[in-house]
């Protein structure tokens, strides 16, 4: 969690405009970490379904339905051995809640918790700083892709959290940049695959 923060705290030096980002929040933890960095009057956008992950289409790979197999099954752990968060009901509820004990409270940190698709729910009218892209599979990362990368501001850097992990985000991110200028971003290896845009 460390590089978000780290990412954060270095745009907010800077006085990058716009928005922060995170599409697929599962129980919170890392936008906990984005609203803890940011300054209190900065949005941070949260996109998630807060229903379960979304079937994968036929652009994702065979590493990526098997997964979505065991999801689908119930046969799915949780961290440290909890329950699944995609299988907890009332997930909105939760991270809002969670949000406010860490005195977070959303509506007065300029925290917006959106419920729904991607395709449905993720529409902006503004600049973006910042995008935490942690969504899996082929058709939810090009979904942010499209609507996000066009108003990413110059410094302003997309962090893929499944480019490693899954077949489906690689070939979304791969296939977006290469039809687009190589020269127009810096791509960063760390923890996660970062993609800044060149001022």
């Amino acid at each position: 969690m460390w590089d978000l923060a780290r990412l954060i705290f270095e745009l907010e030096r800077h006085g990058l405009e716009g928005a922060l980002i995170e599409a697929g929040c599962a129980l919170g933890g890392s936008a906990l970490v984005l609203a803890s960095s940011k300054k209190r009057e900065r949005p941070l956008l949260v996109f998630d379904t807060f229903e379960g992950i979304p079937r994968p289409s036929q652009q994702d790979g065979e590493d990526v339905w098997k997964r979505y197999d065991v999801i689908a099954s119930g046969r799915s752990s949780g961290i440290g051995g909890d329950r699944y968060y995609g299988y907890q009901e009332g997930l909105l509820d939760r991270v809002s809640s969670t949000f406010a004990s860490f005195g977070l409270a959303t509506e007065t940190n300029g925290v917006r918790l959106i419920k729904g698709l991607y395709r449905d729910t993720l529409r902006l009218d503004g600049p973006v700083a910042f995008a935490h892209i942690d969504c899996d599979w082929y058709e939810s990362v090009l979904d942010c892709l499209r609507e996000i990368e066009p108003r990413l501001v110059p410094g302003g850097t997309l962090v893929f959290d499944d480019y490693d992990a899954w077949s489906g985000c690689r070939r979304a991110v791969d296939e977006f940049f290469a039809a687009r200028p190589r020269s127009a971003y810096r791509f960063v290896r760390g923890a996660r695959l970062h993609v800044v845009r060149r001022d």
